[in-house]
């Protein structure tokens, strides 16, 4: 039995790292691509020799990605609350860009989808506040309280 725990144990770890480490590539090729659309939209404006607001909100999701990936290197967690901020952004930008052509039921739609993302980003900072983790409560990250411990 103890040695099948220990294989267990073995071949966990050595999925867990390999998962870690697709994660990482991933993130890497994301990070990667972002970097090339954002060089790229630029090359465009300047091109254009214009700065329109759809380019400034294109360069704002971007960034949020960016942000997104750097927070997840920084703490090894993803907040819920970054790709709400995107989508929030994408549909203003959707918003902004297509108000021309939208019926006035598209464009409530689209407003009321915006709200309920802000409900959804206020709920979840909300519970995070009044119901922080137990990582959160203490001082330090679990990997530093273990090591204190």
């Amino acid at each position: 039995m103890d040695i099948r725990s220990h294989t267990f144990h073995r071949i966990r770890r050595f999925f867990s790292g390999g998962l870690d480490f697709i994660e990482y590539i991933g993130l890497l090729i994301i990070a990667i691509a972002t970097t090339v659309a954002i060089y790229q939209e630029v090359t465009v404006m300047v091109r254009a020799n214009e700065v329109r607001l759809a380019d400034l909100l294109l360069m704002f999701l971007y960034l949020e990605v960016l942000a997104m990936i750097g927070q997840y290197f920084k703490s090894g967690q993803l907040p819920v609350r970054f790709p709400l901020y995107i989508a929030m952004v994408a549909l203003a930008r959707y918003l902004i860009l297509d108000i021309k052509e939208m019926t006035e039921w598209r464009m409530l739609a689209v407003a009321a989808a915006i709200f309920l993302l802000t409900l959804g980003v206020l709920a979840i900072r909300y519970g995070h506040v009044r119901f922080p983790y137990r990582e959160d409560a203490s001082e330090g990250t679990p990997e530093k309280r273990f090591v204190r411990e």
